[in-house]
């Protein structure tokens, strides 16, 4: 066994999605994600799993910072985004679309991500690293969902949670 570097990983990757083909329409919402690195990882992991529009809302800060040009490896360039002073605006220009709106959050409603069912097309929602998603938007959104945590923590880092579910949603599809 060998890593791939250069030509080789970018035919393996190639082969790979073509095997694999993306059978759904993600979004992204994020409500004052406030931590430019998050935003960054962010950027990175909506380019690995082919988010086709990320809305950045109230206090996210913007791709012009180079914290999130550098922890996102300049994927900004790529995902399609848009900002949005009001993450309501933006839900509901989705919803227009046709996604359902899901926000990542732990409520009492709040399903396990493995649990759930997800549309073909759907609109995750992220909230603020501290207060989460705001009530107004949960009152928009058609379900949540949440990451269990077994340890003494109450949750994981906006963007790695985020990831978790984001590939859980495509590879249920494959095996489904």
């Amino acid at each position: 066994m060998r890593q791939l570097h250069g030509t080789p990983l970018k035919r393996f990757l190639r082969d790979y999605r073509r095997a694999h083909p993306i059978s759904c329409d993600l979004a992204l919402v994020l409500q004052s994600v406030a931590y430019p690195r998050n935003v960054g990882a962010l950027f990175r992991i909506a380019d690995a799993v082919r988010v086709s529009k990320m809305f950045l809302c109230g206090n996210t800060p913007l791709p012009s910072s180079r914290t999130i040009s550098e922890v996102g490896r300049a994927k900004s360039r790529v995902v399609r985004w848009y900002y949005e002073k009001h993450a309501e605006d933006a839900i509901h220009m989705l919803r227009d679309e046709g996604y359902a709106i899901c926000a990542l959050e732990i409520t009492d409603a709040a399903r396990p991500y493995f649990e759930t069912e997800y549309p073909d097309k759907l609109c995750l929602v992220l909230g603020n690293e501290d207060h989460g998603v705001t009530r107004s938007v949960l009152d928009l959104c058609d379900f949540s969902v949440f990451v269990p945590m077994y340890g003494r923590g109450r949750s994981l880092n906006v963007h790695v949670a985020t990831a978790i579910v984001l590939y859980h949603i495509l590879h249920q599809r494959e095996t489904a």
